[in-house]
């Protein structure tokens, strides 16, 4: 359970409590040996993720219940696999307050961990800390490293994370619009629609990731040469202003 929730990115009290809920099927008993397979972790990815989307339990039991009555094992298990997949390879870390003092130096106060911890850039697991996303601390070392504040960097990511929601919404929205709506309010897919549509989901993850880097990519090559454009007028101004006097 430990492994099942630690890659999930959750607690184990609350894997324990989806089972309580009956959101989570028990694990597979080999012996005295309880094992929880991949179908385990799909599922459990699916109820945080619909968790976070503001649902209830009671809702989100109804909803899985209704899923399972409609396909077969085979066909929930990839509707729930493509829902509840990661978006990223990236794997979570857990790290000690030495190390992000290492990391951080003298930036590294209360009120910056605090303020990592409300943007959910780190989440408290014990004594430890853990890093849903080690780049994003990585690139905030970086920018601390450079020189940049770290509550400068923090408010940085804050509105990075609010940009990037809109525009992955907006692509979202587009196809929403324009593959799913069609088929009108309360629709799901039927037994035979499933595969085309869990295929389009698993679509739909790489392209906003594709799509959101290269724009990113295109945003940098126009605007990095402007710094150093903007500095380079900014000091020839001044050598002509001094050249005047």
């Amino acid at each position: 359970m430990d492994e099942l929730a630690r890659l999930a990115g959750t607690t184990v009290r609350n894997v324990r409590v989806y089972q309580d809920r009956q959101l989570l099927p028990a694990p597979i008993k080999r012996g005295r040996t309880a094992i929880y397979t991949d179908a385990h972790l799909s599922r459990l990815r699916l109820v945080i993720n619909m968790l976070a989307r503001g649902y209830a339990f009671a809702q989100i039991k109804e909803m899985l219940a209704a899923w399972q009555s409609g396909y077969t094992l085979a066909e929930l298990l990839g509707l729930e696999e493509t829902l509840g997949a990661s978006w990223t390879d990236e794997q979570p870390e857990h790290l000690t307050l030495g190390q992000l003092r290492d990391m951080f130096g003298g930036e590294l106060s209360q009120a910056n961990i605090r303020r990592a911890l409300e943007l959910k850039l780190l989440e408290r697991r014990g004594a430890r800390f853990y890093a849903p996303s080690p780049r994003l601390v990585e690139a905030g070392r970086q920018l601390v490293e450079l020189g940049v504040p770290l509550a400068e960097a923090l408010e940085l990511a804050a509105q990075l994370q609010q940009d990037v929601d809109h525009v992955a919404g907006l692509m979202v929205s587009v196809v929403r619009k324009y593959v799913l709506d069609p088929k009108g309010p309360g629709w799901l897919p039927s037994g035979d629609e499933l595969p085309y549509y869990v295929e389009v989901l698993s679509k739909l993850k790489p392209l906003v990731n594709s799509a959101l880097s290269a724009a990113v990519a295109r945003s940098a090559n126009r605007v990095i040469p402007d710094i150093i454009g903007d500095r380079l007028v900014a000091v020839l101004e001044e050598g002509r202003g001094a050249d005047r006097l």
